[in-house]
């Protein structure tokens, strides 16, 4: 039998709050609301319990609060199988929330309060460096200091690991995280905001993504939605739709997409390959309600295929 994958995910881990409404709230409007479910989130930690149910070994390095909140995420680390070691409960700051509008478009409009995911520190993921440097492939995004992410990457570059960066939420990013980072995974609005350059059709996609990969990455896949992604690297640049589904809530596609990505590949799968089958293990997820709640397990990505 194969060995599985060995995937490490260093970022954020929060409690979402999802909220359902019938359109998305104007400014200054109050609406009434029609239901209110709490669950775990968190990119970092999205990721991670995507390509855990998928099947990969997966090891989380994060921050959380001494409060209820971190007490439930690490519990819930250990009902999914993530190793969870290297998930530092702070003293003086409290756990990561997330305030999630969806309405019955399946349009979303999010708030982040970061907490104790934006201490976590250089130092911190230092501390994680045996499971960084033992995994094939390493997951970083934003909602954790860019410094730690650097660190990270550094780590995984020197013991030969694939460094993947979801540029999520968009922000000015350093020169030297685009250097170590083999594939970057930003959306629309994400790329837009690193290039400054239009991605509202596949050819002004192609040219965002090749402007890119001249700052650093070897390979960028935009994701595009309801389109699909686009795959640019030094071979070729292709569009590859997305699966037609009806979508009841859109957060947490990105994450669920990039959890399998990292799992497919990391099985040896061709790139393009990846992304089709990771296209599919993100549109279970948005036909259910909820973030991790609606995350496919393999066997039912596999029945999907079929």
């Amino acid at each position: 039998m194969a060995a599985l994958p060995r995937i490490c995910v260093v970022g954020s881990a929060n409690l979402d709050l999802t909220f359902r409404t019938p359109r998305l709230p104007k400014p200054g409007e109050t609406l009434a609301g029609k239901s209110c479910h709490l669950c775990f989130g968190g990119k970092g930690a999205n990721q991670a319990v995507a390509a855990a149910r998928l099947g990969a070994h997966v090891a989380m390095v994060g921050k959380v609060g001494r409060d209820v909140f971190g007490e439930q995420i690490l519990k819930n680390f250990q009902a999914e199988g993530i190793d969870a070691a290297h998930v530092i409960v702070a003293d003086h700051a409290a756990t990561g929330v997330a305030a999630i509008v969806v309405d019955d478009d399946a349009r979303n409009s999010i708030l982040v309060v970061l907490g104790a995911n934006g201490c976590l520190s250089p130092d911190d993921v230092r501390r994680a460096a045996d499971v960084i440097r033992s995994s094939s492939i390493l997951l970083c995004q934003l909602e954790a200091p860019v410094e730690a992410a650097i660190e990270a990457f550094r780590l995984a570059r020197a013991a030969g690991a694939t460094t993947v960066l979801n540029p999520a939420p968009a922000a000015p990013l350093p020169d030297e995280l685009l250097r170590l980072t083999d594939w970057c995974v930003p959306n629309e609005t994400e790329a837009e905001a690193l290039t400054g350059l239009p991605v509202s059709t596949w050819e002004e996609a192609a040219d965002a993504a090749q402007a890119l990969r001249r700052r650093g990455p070897a390979t960028v896949i935009v994701t595009l939605g309801e389109r699909g992604a686009l795959l640019a690297d030094a071979r070729r640049t292709e569009a590859i739709p997305a699966v037609k589904i009806t979508a009841i809530d859109p957060t947490g596609a990105g994450d669920a997409f990039l959890g399998a990505l990292a799992v497919f590949t990391a099985e040896g799968m061709e790139m393009a390959a990846a992304i089709r089958k990771a296209n599919r293990a993100a549109a279970l997820s948005v036909t259910r309600p909820g973030t991790q709640p609606a995350f496919a397990r393999r066997e039912e990505v596999e029945a999907y295929l079929d």
